[in-house]
């Protein structure tokens, strides 16, 4: 949704911007292409150095009105600070998994290639495999029933137990997919799919991570600046959604969304991942 990010953070060409998930660099050059030469900054942060090793190289050629950094989105407010940016005439925060990571079979993180069972997006911390192998089962089932959505969680965290140890991303697809009844009408979704989003959530603290994020998005903006996000699921979505509505009622921001933005179908035909994008977006109030 390229277009439609553009359109929401209405890009001034001297203004400085931050894509708090900078990931392959996308909607980054997007914007750089905008920036002038003279005034124009975007700060680039992303958690996984993979992805930003891709990004500077990609975007070498803005080297004068890029910074990168490592970091999580819910370190925006300290990122931001020592870039010396300034206040941000816009933040972006794609919530997505990159084509990198889906594409990586040793990253875990697609039901569709064997690879460890890892989904971390950044160094260090709790693999994946850790919370298949070690969580109880009754943590697990909750684990998968909340973040994963999945009203079969109690069977799949049954199999999952009974089949341990498990290692591999498509050795726990299968056991997910035996779990679940074959009449349960996932429609285009593979049967793993929310057990794969619930365990990805749980290992890199997402909902965590993007609720920490907003209050200091909309504190590094300079009043009249936008905040744009992307989600992909309900859960996201939610925490977003009530984040901007308790903002607009605070007075500290004017919401520019009033329903949420879907990508077109021209898009979905071309890009099917961005069927279940959700964009949203707020402007800063405030002299």
């Amino acid at each position: 949704m390229v277009a439609e990010v553009l359109e929401f953070l209405k890009i001034d060409p001297d203004g400085a911007y931050i894509d708090a998930t900078l990931g392959t660099g996308g909607h980054a050059e997007a914007i750089l292409e905008v920036l002038s030469n003279g005034r124009g900054r975007l700060l680039g942060i992303d958690r996984d150095a993979t992805a930003l090793a891709v990004a500077r190289e990609r975007l070498q050629r803005f080297s004068k009105k890029l910074m990168v950094a490592e970091g999580n989105i819910s370190e925006l407010a300290r990122l931001h600070e020592s870039s010396g940016l300034g206040p941000a005439a816009g933040v972006l925060a794609d919530l997505g998994l990159s084509s990198l990571q889906l594409g990586e079979a040793s990253r875990g993180f697609s039901f569709d290639l064997e690879g460890p069972l890892d989904m971390r997006m950044g160094r260090g911390g709790v693999t994946a495999e850790e919370f298949v192998n070690r969580m109880p089962e009754p943590d697990l089932a909750n684990l998968i029933y909340e973040l994963g959505e999945e009203r079969h969680s109690r069977r799949v965290a049954r199999a999952i137990v009974k089949a341990r140890p498990i290692r591999t991303t498509t050795e726990l697809a299968q056991v997910v997919t035996r779990a679940i009844p074959s009449r349960a009408g996932l429609h285009h979704h593979h049967p793993a799919t929310r057990t794969f989003l619930a365990l990805r959530l749980a290992v890199n603290r997402e909902l965590e991570s993007l609720a920490a994020f907003l209050p200091q998005a909309v504190e590094v903006l300079a009043p009249g600046g936008r905040l744009v996000t992307l989600s992909y699921h309900s859960l996201e979505d939610r925490i977003i959604k009530r984040a901007l509505q308790q903002y607009a009622r605070e007075g500290q921001t004017q919401t520019l969304t009033r329903h949420v933005v879907r990508p077109s179908e021209e898009e979905v035909r071309s890009n099917p991942r961005a069927r279940s994008a959700r964009l949203r977006a707020a402007e800063k109030q405030g002299q």
